[in-house]
């Protein structure tokens, strides 16, 4: 047994006494409270999911286990020579709470490395499907197609105790966790890289062999995708991606279905596809206006959109009510090796103008930019200009989390997800 399974096999019967303490001494104490207007904005602000992984701090951003962005910067373990925390580091702070050792990473890692060979069944459907497929359908697809690996299904089907669910769906995770940097660095070659591919580096940890798969020469970029997964890799349970794959795995569906599910989700324009919208907003700008903006030319622009009745894309958050950490983390990588870049200049230009327009115009409740609004600039910097590959990458970073916390909805034996509805015309009768 790995030393990650064995921390959690410590840990989960200590947390499953003490959500056993709380149900009986608070289970009918009232949690949240929904308006007419929360019923019909999408379930906005109402407190009805459990999330042991992570929490969203209006002011603070988000919180691993207790711990913010800052914060685990600097002391989750980094890989040998690198700056920035291992994707491997985050995962197990998300499982257990605790900070790793690098002993222990290093036996993480080797679970990786041990389940890192993709079936050549998954090349097949990759290519046998056509040319111009959306490089996020292809990700789920690949992720639907090895559904035939689950040993989760294996344990189900053979009548395994509900107590030792977690189990399988851990391995299960590690399976595919494993696997999603090589398949997502394949469809990138293989789409915009006349399907020449670099072999994965053994040697290598989660972020970096990813960006070395990638072909980006610059060192710091695995640094850059050990920063990117991590940032991306979880946010509570009420997001799409996030709340997809908790939704479907209520079901006890497996981590295959799960995950491919969630991808579904994360693809929308609302949700992960975002970062490539910002980055779009950002070159129309600059080809509009020439490459350096001044403030005031930024700022027309930016009320040019709005009257236009369009959004600014990357700026208000539903939760948060400051400018998001992870920005601030990418933001602090840029300053490091890009402040000189064009593109880099006008989201910081960005930055400085549009949190002042949105005030004035009043509607936004938080006009301070999100994790969307810097994440695509630095990949345009490296030489990732492919768009529609953003979304991949972020839903690489985010299986991380949605994984984690998949593994402690069964292993709290979290029952399948049924909310009561009811229609307009109750509503109108009974409110």
């Amino acid at each position: 047994m790995s030393k990650l399974k064995d921390k959690l096999g410590e840990i989960i019967p200590k947390h499953g006494e003490r959500v056993k303490k709380v149900l009986a001494e608070k289970g009918d104490k009232v949690l949240s409270e929904v308006t007419v207007k929360q019923a019909y904005g999408g379930m906005r602000g109402v407190k009805n999911l459990v999330c042991e992984t992570s929490y969203l701090d209006p002011m603070e951003g988000i919180r691993y286990r207790g711990m913010t962005i800052p914060e685990m910067r600097k002391v989750l373990p980094k890989a040998p020579g690198g700056e920035e925390p291992l994707p491997e580091a985050g995962w197990w702070l998300l499982l257990t709470g605790e900070v790793p050792t690098d002993e222990e990473v290093k036996d993480l890692q080797a679970e990786f490395k041990a389940a890192q060979e993709v079936p050549s069944y998954v090349w097949e459907t990759l290519k046998g499907m056509a040319k111009d497929t959306h490089p996020m359908t292809m990700f789920s697809v690949a992720i639907l197609a090895m559904q035939r690996e689950s040993l989760f299904v294996k344990g189900y089907n053979e009548g395994m105790k509900k107590a030792e669910y977690w189990v399988p769906m851990y391995e299960d995770s590690v399976n595919l966790l494993a696997k999603l940097p090589i398949i997502a660095a394949y469809i990138y070659r293989m789409k915009y890289k006349n399907d020449e591919h670099i072999p994965a580096d053994p040697e290598l940890d989660f972020g970096g062999n990813f960006a070395h798969m990638m072909g980006v020469d610059a060192p710091e970029y695995k640094d850059l995708m050990r920063l990117y997964f991590l940032l991306h890799s979880d946010h509570e349970s009420g997001n799409v991606s996030a709340h997809t794959c908790h939704l479907v795995a209520s079901a006890l569906s497996d981590i295959y279905y799960s995950v491919s599910a969630a991808m579904n989700g994360l693809a929308g324009p609302l949700h992960g596809l975002a970062n490539q919208e910002c980055l779009k907003w950002i070159l129309a700008m600059m080809d509009k206006l020439g490459g350096e903006p001044t403030h005031e030319q930024v700022e027309k622009y930016a009320w040019d959109t709005l009257n236009s009745g369009q959004v600014i894309p990357g700026y208000g958050h539903a939760v948060l009510r400051q400018t998001d950490p992870r920005y601030v983390a990418q933001h602090e990588f840029g300053k490091k090796y890009c402040a000189d870049d064009p593109v880099f200049k006008n989201v910081k230009a960005a930055y400085e103008v549009i949190p002042g327009v949105l005030q004035k115009q009043g509607k936004a409740k938080n006009p301070w930019p999100n994790v969307d609004a810097h994440s695509g600039c630095l990949q345009y910097h490296y030489g990732v200009k492919e768009f529609d590959f953003y979304t991949v990458m972020f839903g690489v970073g985010r299986s991380l989390g949605i994984t984690a916390e998949v593994i402690w909805d069964r292993a709290l034996a979290l029952p399948i997800e049924r909310p009561k509805s009811v229609s307009t015309d109750w509503i109108e009768k009974n409110i």
